[in-house]
């Protein structure tokens, strides 16, 4: 087994209703929580879950923002 060590993982977050998301750019998870912070923490355990048996180190999770904006007649 190889080990693999990240060193950024990027992510969304969102606000959903009561909750905010976070979602990992790099792969196919998210997580929730009450506060971005909480959402974050949240995503980082559930990758440290997702990588878990594949001897990967995650140390930092950035937080980039989720930013809207409009079409004009596309």
């Amino acid at each position: 087994m190889k080990q693999l060590k990240i060193d950024t993982v990027e992510a969304i977050v969102w606000r959903e209703r009561n909750d905010f998301v976070a979602q990992c750019l790099n792969v196919d998870v998210s997580s929730y929580g009450s506060t971005k912070r909480e959402a974050l923490s949240s995503l980082k355990e559930a990758l440290e879950l997702y990588f878990e048996g594949d001897d990967v180190a995650i140390s930092e999770v950035k937080r980039p923002e989720l930013v809207q904006f409009q079409l004009g007649n596309a």
